[in-house]
């Protein structure tokens, strides 16, 4: 049986769509109960439209986080050819921990929709996954980080960051414990200096 492909959509809808994932990013970031058709009015298109890009809100939200940890997972191919494979895990640790910070209304909507199907997990492991393997492959070929280093290994290092409160001051905790883990992965490095 042969798969129907999917056709590309003129470029008004499009538009129409990315303007819906615009608006509905903001607003989702900023209220997790933000009503559908206040995300349509605000992004300009009607009613039909917007069903027609997303049936259901767990649809939009689905979407929204895919395409966020897409953008997220892409720096860091983007970051490795300006960086040193050290310095660009680093800043894509920072990108990491901004986008994990500032979704939080985003997070709370998605979590409310999409729990009980296991889909975010598997949504947005393949990407990150990805661009950590990377990440790390390049850093292990240059012997700037202990070899071996997976990313598995790499997430659970970081989990800390989803303990600190998106609220307060977390910037500066953030840095600390990702600064931390960077002192972690360089410890029995093949490039690094002896201790003295």
């Amino acid at each position: 049986m042969q798969q129907k492909k999917a056709t590309p959509l003129r470029s008004d809808a499009q538009r129409n769509r990315e303007r819906i994932l615009e608006v509905a990013l903001v607003e989702l970031t900023r209220s997790a109960d933000t009503p559908l058709s206040a995300i349509a009015k605000k992004a300009g298109v009607g009613q039909g439209t917007f069903y027609r890009n997303f049936p259901h809100r767990e649809a939009l939200l689905l979407e929204i986080y895919r395409h966020e940890v897409q953008q997220v997972a892409d720096t860091a191919a983007q970051l490795l050819e300006t960086r040193p494979p050290d310095r660009a895990l680093r800043e894509w640790m920072d990108r990491l921990a901004q986008f994990a910070m500032t979704k939080v209304g985003l997070a709370e909507a998605l979590r409310a929709t999409t729990l009980a199907h296991g889909t975010l997990t598997r949504l947005g492991h393949g990407a990150m996954s990805s661009a950590t393997a990377l990440l790390l492959a390049a850093n292990d070929k240059a012997g700037t980080i202990r070899p071996g280093v997976t990313p598995e290994d790499f997430f659970l290092f970081i989990a800390g960051l989803w303990q600190i409160d998106a609220d307060g001051d977390w910037q500066p905790r953030a840095t600390r414990l990702l600064d931390l883990v960077m002192d972690g992965l360089r410890v029995g490095a093949p490039g690094s200096a002896p201790p003295e």
